[in-house]
């Protein structure tokens, strides 16, 4: 129906193939329900022609009998045929509330309201579907292989009267899968587009009211509702090509069949043979004709649709239909930087201050760049834009050229926070979450020592070993998301404090395993001074004024900087450029960042422990990253505490 499918055809096989033994019993079963198909038409033309009609009742009656027998075995196999079913629907619906869930959660699942309707509505409508779709097609298989052979024993001119319609209903009906499939998957789009914009609109409301904006809400969201129901309407115009399709090849033949009934007489078909196919045609053809036509028709196509829509490498973050919106293509000479930051404002609410405002980063593949500032200045809300977990208020972030709220950068960056997950699982599922394909022990391995987790594999029991999450400390879960995320196909690694749990040598080795990674890209929210040291490129968000550069411009440039080195000040405070270029490729420009905060307040608090602060009972230090207070007796010139 359409050139995904092929692929999903393929899919859908190898699907079957790994559960043989389920289809095998189905098909077993299917061939017990079917046996009174035949039996049916058969017995019934005998009980005639050999019994009734012949005088001889008692044959007549032994001939019901045993199609009575054949009912009761086919209803036996029916039910049977519901647990084969079953087991192929129900590993089916798990395996895509999977595929959602996960890409979901890359994406940020904040940002993807759509997520809402693939998850509760398409999911249910791709398992009712292909439960659906089993059942139809096995029964009309089954039951008109059962009525065609009792027809060509009964008679063969039965069967060429009645062959050639069914065969031509069913051919308009194949004929009509195409067209109907892309209406219902403008349907579906219409539906999941009317659903991310309903969600919109309900989280609004109030902001709504309050500008006043109700009519332009109403004309949008009548908009979106008046493309569902013309998809709707659509649709439901090919359900009466469905009816013409059923009536040739399900009334069309009984038709015939009456019509010509002198002629069959005449050619040795006798009048049980006649009943018989009569009630072939009536009591086992027309209904699981009724069936495949009803289930394939709305079932199959939907199947087709959502599981393509479902299972696709890339969904759109818009509305359905229309392209998922992407930075500008940079030309085939020059690669789209890994990270772009362009004009970037960001507020916490309309009327707050700008926590970022007008920032401009670039970061070609393969740089390294850690963040640094005081606490609160906005360090994560930049990992969280990065991520596509915020919106930004103006300007744009792209990672390889993609916007950062659609699914293709989401495919190209990963973000560890610094509170990391750990499912109940084995260590391989852990690490290879991230991967399509199962992760070659190899590669676990070689990533294990990468990242100085060796000795955890071994602790644990091996990559097979199961995990149990509540027995791990906060160093080893952020070992393994680390290793998860380094595993990951995406390029760009977004560190948010994510090693703040472990020691500096582990720290360290962390990093220089990501920023080494072939291709691979780095951004490290700092947490520790040595971070900024490895990095080849260092961006200050200072509450004053955001700078970026390398490491000995920022100690000539940025006071702050300086004090979180714990320098002295530099020798020479010559001018440096405002919009560096540097020797990897990247640019950056300063930009205020607000609301603005003075290095040192009315307090005197200086911001960091740094050498040479005087115990002259006028300052405040802040002591480690916790702001435990300093020990008497721990100034330099050992006094004890009074009023410092």
């Amino acid at each position: 129906m359409t050139p995904v499918e092929p692929g999903l055809a393929r899919r859908g096989v190898r699907y079957l193939a790994r559960r043989r033994r389920v289809v095998a019993a189905l098909l077993a079963w299917s061939v017990v329900e079917a046996g009174h198909t035949f039996a049916l038409g058969y017995a019934l033309a005998e009980a005639l022609d050999e019994g009734f009609l012949a005088g001889r009742p008692r044959t007549g009656l032994a001939w019901l009998g045993l199609a009575a027998v054949a009912v009761v075995a086919g209803a036996y196999g029916t039910g049977r045929t519901y647990g084969g079913v079953a087991g192929l629907v129900e590993p089916f619906r798990d395996g895509l509330v999977r595929t959602v869930v996960s890409r979901a959660l890359h994406r940020g699942g904040g940002s993807d309201t759509a997520a809402v309707s693939r998850l509760t509505h398409q999911v249910e409508i791709a398992r009712d579907a292909f439960a659906g779709l089993v059942m139809v097609s096995r029964s009309f298989v089954f039951t008109a292989a059962g009525a065609l052979t009792g027809l060509f024993l009964l008679a063969p001119p039965l069967l060429a009267v009645v062959a050639p319609p069914l065969v031509l209903g069913l051919g308009l009906f194949l004929a009509t899968l195409r067209p109907l499939a892309r209406r219902q998957e403008a349907y579906l789009a219409a539906d999941e587009t009317l659903a991310a914009g309903l969600g919109d609109v309900f989280a609004g409301l109030r902001d709504v009211t309050a500008a006043g904006a109700e009519p332009r809400v109403r004309a949008e969201t009548g908009a979106l509702t008046d493309a569902t129901l013309h998809a709707s309407r659509s649709l439901a115009r090919w359900s009466v090509v469905r009816v013409v399709a059923l009536a040739l090849a399900g009334q069309l033949p009984v038709v015939l069949l009456l019509a010509g009934a002198p002629w069959l007489l005449d050619h040795g078909v006798t009048a049980g043979g006649l009943v018989g196919a009569l009630a072939y045609l009536t009591q086992s053809l027309m209904p699981a004709l009724q069936n495949l036509v009803h289930g394939l028709g709305t079932s199959g196509s939907r199947l087709a649709v959502v599981v393509r829509r479902l299972t696709a490498p890339g969904l759109p973050d818009g509305p359905p239909g229309e392209p998922a919106a992407t930075a500008t293509a940079a030309p085939q000479d020059a690669p789209a930087p890994a990270l772009a930051l362009r004009r970037l404002t960001f507020a916490y609410g309309d009327r707050a201050d700008p926590v970022v405002r007008d920032l401009d980063l670039t970061l070609p593949r393969g740089a390294h760049l850690a963040v640094v500032g005081p606490s609160g200045v906005g360090k994560s809300t930049l990992a969280g834009l990065v991520a596509g977990l915020l919106r930004p208020g103006g300007g744009e972030v792209t990672v390889g050229g993609a916007r950062a709220g659609t699914a293709a950068a989401a495919a190209r960056r990963v973000l560890i926070p610094q509170e990391a997950y750990v499912f109940s699982g084995t260590v391989a599922d852990n690490l290879g979450y991230l991967r399509d394909d199962p992760v070659p022990e190899e590669e676990l391995r070689a990533a294990a020592e990468a990242l100085g987790m060796a000795e955890l594999v071994r602790r644990v029991g091996g990559f097979a070993a199961p995990l149990a999450p509540a027995e791990l400390s906060a160093g080893e879960r952020q070992q393994i998301a680390l290793a998860r995320a380094y595993l990951s196909p995406a390029p760009l690694a977004v560190l948010d404090e994510a090693t703040s749990h472990l020691d500096p040598v582990a720290e360290a080795r962390a990093e220089r395993a990501f920023a080494s990674r072939p291709g691979g890209t780095l951004v490290v929210i700092a947490h520790r001074a040595a971070s900024a040291r490895r990095a080849t490129r260092i961006l200050v968000m200072d509450g004053a004024d955001t700078v970026c550069g390398e490491h000995h411009e920022l100690l000539a440039r940025s006071p702050l900087y300086r004090d979180l080195m714990g320098a002295a000040d530099p020798a020479h405070r010559g001018p440096e450029p405002r919009n560096p270029a540097h020797r990897d490729g990247s640019s950056c420009r300063d930009s205020p960042s607000y609301p603005p905060r003075p290095l040192r307040d009315t307090d005197r608090v200086d911001p960091v422990p740094r050498p040479g602060l005087p115990g002259d009972r006028g300052h405040v230090v802040a002591h480690r990253p916790v702001g435990q207070v300093q020990a008497a007796g721990d100034l330099p010139d050992g006094r004890p505490l009074r009023r410092e």
